[in-house]
Parts: C-alpha cells; sequence; structure tokens
C-alpha cells in the first residue's frame, strides 16, 4: 500500500520563524546538504554583519561561510535586500533564501544574479509534509541555483555589454571628427549596432558606415522593403552600367555586390586595416579612412542616384 503526501501549513510546524525553524535548521544543517550540491557544517544564529544580524551562517567544506535566511512566507525585496548586505558584510561568496513562496520576479533576481558571477545563490522552497499520521517532514525544492550554464550565459551578456558600450563610442567618436567635415550624417545619433546610415534623397537608398571588430566599410545599401528584390537588383544593375565612370570619381575601385538570394544590394569601399576591437590610438586613423571613403562615395555616386526613377 502506498501512502499519499499531505501538505501541512508552515506554522503548524514551526510556529514562530526565528525561535523556531531557524533554531530547527541550526541544529540540523546537514539536511540541506540532501539538496544542494554543498556540504554545510558548524552553522551559527543570529551572527552579526554590521548593524544587522544574519539568520544563519554557516561554513561549506573549504571553511567559507554560507549566508542563509530563512523566511516562512512570500518571498519580499526586503529580505533580497538583506541577502546581498549580508554577502557584503560578511565576505561571503554563497547565499542560500528558504522560502515558503517563491515570487516570479524574485526567481529571475537570483538567476541574473547567478549569471553576474558575483556569488553563487541558491532560492529555495520550503513545505512541510506528511504521509497519513507520521510525523511531519521537511521538503526543500531548489527553484533557483548556481550553474556553469547561468555562468555562460552571464560572461556572454557580459561580452554583449561590453560590445555595445564599444561601438557606441566607436561611432560618437566617428560622428564627431565626421561633422566638421560632411553634413551627411549630421543628424544620426550614436548607435550600440554594427551600423549607422543616413538616406541618399531617393526612397531605399542609403548611405552607410558599417564596423566589425577589425575592419569597417563606407556603403550604398540598396533596399526597398519587403518583395523588393527584383527592383533592387534593377536599381544596382542601372548603377552598375555607370561603373567605370563612379569608379573613376571615387578615386578607386568599389566592390559591387548584388548579393543573390538576399534582398539587398551593396556598392562601397572595406576598411581592413582595424574596427571598434582594435586600440582607441587607432580609430582616428579609421574614422579618417571611413569618412574620407564616405564622402568620395556620395560624390561618385550623387549624379547616379538622382536620375533612378524605378
Amino acid at each position: 500500500m502506498i501512502g499519499k503526501i499531505e501538505r501541512v501549513p508552515l506554522r503548524d510546524v514551526w510556529r514562530n520563524e526565528a525561535f523556531d525553524f531557524t533554531k530547527w535548521l541550526e541544529e540540523n544543517i546537514d539536511i540541506l546538504n540532501e539538496t544542494l550540491d554543498l556540504n554545510l557544517s558548524t552553522a551559527e544564529r543570529e551572527r552579526s554583519a554590521g548593524t544587522f544580524s544574519v539568520d544563519l551562517v554557516a561554513e561549506d567544506d573549504r571553511g567559507d561561510p554560507v549566508v542563509i535566511e530563512n523566511q516562512l512566507e512570500r518571498s519580499d525585496h526586503d529580505h533580497l535586500g538583506k541577502i546581498l548586505t549580508y554577502l557584503t558584510a560578511i565576505e561571503a561568496k554563497t547565499a542560500v533564501w528558504i522560502v515558503a513562496d517563491p515570487r516570479p520576479e524574485h526567481i529571475k533576481a537570483m538567476a541574473w544574479l547567478n549569471e553576474s558571477g558575483i556569488a553563487s545563490f541558491y532560492l529555495l522552497k520550503v513545505e512541510a509534509v506528511k504521509i497519513g499520521d507520521s510525523e511531519p517532514a521537511p521538503l526543500f525544492t531548489v527553484i533557483v541555483g548556481p550553474s556553469e550554464e547561468g555562468r555562460e550565459a552571464g560572461r556572454k551578456k557580459e561580452e554583449f555589454t561590453e560590445r555595445y558600450d564599444l561601438r557606441k563610442s566607436f561611432w560618437a567618436q566617428l560622428l564627431d571628427r565626421a561633422k566638421k567635415i560632411t553634413k551627411l550624417h549630421s543628424n544620426i545619433s550614436p548607435s550600440e549596432y554594427s551600423y549607422i546610415s543616413t538616406g541618399s534623397g531617393v526612397s531605399g537608398l542609403s548611405f552607410i558606415y558599417t564596423v566589425t571588430k577589425h575592419g569597417a566599410t563606407a556603403e550604398l545599401y540598396i533596399d526597398r522593403g519587403k518583395d523588393t528584390e527584383e527592383e533592387n537588383k534593377a536599381i544596382f544593375q542601372r548603377l552598375a552600367a555607370h561603373k567605370a565612370q563612379i569608379e573613376e570619381v571615387f578615386g578607386e575601385p568599389l566592390e559591387w555586390r548584388s548579393l543573390e538570394g538576399r534582398r539587398g544590394c551593396r556598392i562601397g569601399k572595406r576598411i581592413d586595416f582595424g574596427g571598434y576591437r582594435d586600440d582607441e590610438e587607432k580609430w582616428p586613423k579609421i574614422h579618417d579612412a571611413m569618412i574620407d571613403a564616405m564622402i568620395r562615395l556620395e560624390r561618385a555616386m550623387g549624379p547616379y542616384i538622382k536620375k533612378i526613377t524605378i
């Protein structure tokens, strides 16, 4: 015969969070080891953390402190703030937050904290259960815990943020230099993306700067929108018919890419000696090459773009 698990109200088992549950957990700290990938011991109640007192501070198998905060109710911002305060106050690298009802926003917050890599955060749900007339027993469920996948996601996000910041700084400096020479991109704001663009005066034709880690371009991009591949290719061919004259005015060969199988077309100059990942000391040289190429590209393309009537 198999019994049925029944939930027991937590306050029927531990009437007072501090005097009953926390005291019980101090005496039975090893019970968490069955749930967590930790080996906790020597728990101490109400340990001082500046002007605050931590519910429990245990030690892991390396002797490092582990902060444990208990909440026999729905998780709240106050306790989340306490956990972060206690971590810094006692210089711990692991925190365990035990709650009766974890809010979705706190689940996300703890997962985000794990991604940050500043410490290891565990969010546990505690329940009391019994079978038939048995004594109630604790049931801990890990809702959030650290993982290598989470840390890797955090590292990726950090890389993305750094990339966006670098590109925005790169564009800000380029636009500042460009406005002293040309008005072409004077109304454009710095972007965190890999390109900035401005119109040519003809719908669907834009003068675009692009940048990668170690390269950049100044180009004319042709794309009149959805379902316009044939139209884009026709405009490209119309301009390509004057390739010799355009390149003579530009002063050197250009890259002409009709991008078969793709909607847009590109005509431009590639700058191969640097991008946003290169030392900022190189940026002025890269910017000058991009701006010079853009000015020459607009001058060479302008007369032919004005004649487009498609």
